[in-house]
């Protein structure tokens, strides 16, 4: 048998790889991956998601709306911009309601279909990529690669070096100015940094977090999903036999081991898979599929697209490795169920918080009011013998343009109002209005009347919001 295997027959694309070709200990930091380039539907799916996700990370900073800038995460004056949206520290519950339909959908999407946020959307994956297509564009394939780096140093070795870690830098560097940007108005941050006038905060940010782009997409790349992220540790946990994955095929791939293309694997008592190891040259974390499920894999699908070009060529049928579940795999004749309760209650819960978000919106004032009193002080009697209570209105204009707001009391009648009726509050700010309410003692019935301030913009009457508050009579 073993004088019928001819290995010089089989494909260059699929060549049998030594020992010492193998990828190295993926537990060991101090070993590196180097990935191999693989085409195939998979990847130019991830390469056209990573492509508008990191469109939409680099323009959104600069896009207006209303004059400001669309989106803008301004931690110091404690307000986000999202486009028509203004969130202040008061509007809190949309920004929970925000985060749990975000972690919601990552479980729902997790439960059907495996770790594809990871392989497909995660920052982390989406950098390690692009750092990897530098590598390639400046020092070749994964085989030259290594061979670079076993070399002497020379000065071939030393550009290509220079140039791959200088664009490595680059590209650090404005990913951490288009990351600053979201939380300082980048249209100012950009030429402050060039005229040196740009503040410690920001200066100190941007080289901080550039410093963490090139460390971990350059250098730490599969560490991090290995040993670091979290998210690798306890999603597991959300999946059942149904859930998609990339998966091999055991049952058709065993027995392992190397023929001629023209060769019948079933006379050598072979499986469909070759032991070409592509499957784990391709994979960015190092793992070999082979092995079963594996909390590494990110579900990227390159060992597919690698596996796939590999039948193509011995003439198989594709698929050896794919996304299929658990329970297909099972030699049991039950089928899998892609709707089921798991997911049923994901969706009902999605559906109960877009409800809550959207009528958190909808009921959303364009304006805040807080009454603020003088606790040492109540009230007070003026020498014509009315009381006077004095207030502090905090208004708070939630709009992205300025507003000219009327103020009114609602509830008390025969008095006297000392301090300004109408106010003009600049977008997104608070203003302090100090006012007096004075009564003749006689008109009132009680020591203590509730009464109402009642606000509104002036071209919008209808939308009035009112806040409680008490007059003190005193004795």
């Amino acid at each position: 048998m073993d004088k019928q295997i001819k290995v010089k027959n089989i494909p260059s694309e699929v060549k049998i790889q030594k020992p010492d070709d193998l990828q190295p200990d993926r537990f060991n930091p101090r070993n590196r991956i180097y990935v191999r380039a693989v085409q195939g539907l998979h990847q130019l799916l991830r390469k056209r998601i990573g492509f508008v996700g990191m469109l939409a990370f680099m323009l959104l900073p600069w896009l207006h709306f209303n004059g400001q800038q669309a989106v803008l995460f301004d931690l110091f004056e404690q307000k986000f911009n999202i486009f028509g949206l203004t969130l202040l520290p008061q509007d809190l519950t949309i920004l929970a309601f925000i985060l749990m339909i975000a972690a919601f959908a990552l479980f729902l999407v997790t439960t059907f279909y495996g770790r594809v946020w990871c392989g497909y959307t995660c920052p982390q994956t989406v950098w390690t990529f692009i750092f990897i297509w530098f590598e390639e564009k400046f020092e070749g394939t994964a085989n030259q690669r290594k061979k670079l780096d076993q070399r002497a140093m020379n000065l071939d070795k030393l550009w290509r070096k220079t140039a791959k870690h200088s664009s490595w830098m680059l590209f650090s560097f404005y990913t951490a100015l288009t990351f600053v940007g979201y939380f300082t108005p980048i249209r100012e941050l950009v030429p402050n940094l060039l005229t040196f006038s740009a503040s410690g905060y920001a200066t100190l940010s941007i080289i901080v977090f550039a410093i963490c782009t090139y460390g971990n997409a350059g250098w730490m790349r599969e560490i991090m999903c290995l040993h670091i992220c979290p998210y690798s540790r306890f999603q597991s946990a959300m999946f059942d036999k149904d859930t998609f994955t990339v998966s091999y095929d055991e049952a058709r791939g065993e027995s392992r081991g190397p023929r001629s293309r023209k060769q019948d694997p079933k006379l050598l008592d072979l499986g469909d898979c070759i032991d070409c190891n592509l499957c784990v040259q391709v994979c960015p974390t190092g793992i070999d599929i082979r092995n079963g499920l594996q909390y590494e894999c990110i579900n990227c699908g390159a060992c597919i697209d690698a596996c796939d070009g590999v039948m193509d060529k011995m003439n198989y049928p594709r698929g050896l490795i794919s996304y299929t579940t658990e329970r297909n795999l099972e030699a049991s004749a039950e089928k899998t169920k892609p709707i089921r309760g798991k997911l049923i209650g994901y969706v009902c819960i999605l559906l109960v918080l877009s409800g809550a978000l959207i009528a958190n919106i909808a009921m959303r004032k364009p304006m805040e009011l807080d009454i603020i009193r003088d606790r040492n002080q109540l009230y007070r009697v003026n020498f014509e013998g009315l009381v006077e209570n004095t207030y502090t209105l905090k208004v708070i204009n939630k709009a992205q343009v300025a507003q000219a707001f009327h103020i009114e009391v609602v509830g008390l009648s025969n008095f006297e109002f000392l301090g300004k009726q109408q106010i003009t509050v600049d977008a997104g700010r608070s203003m302090n209005v100090p006012l007096s309410i004075i009564i003749d003692p006689y008109d009132l019935k009680k020591p203590v009347t509730e009464f109402e301030f009642a606000i509104y913009p002036i071209d919008e009457p209808n939308s009035r919001l009112t806040q409680q508050t008490n007059f003190f009579k005193g004795k």
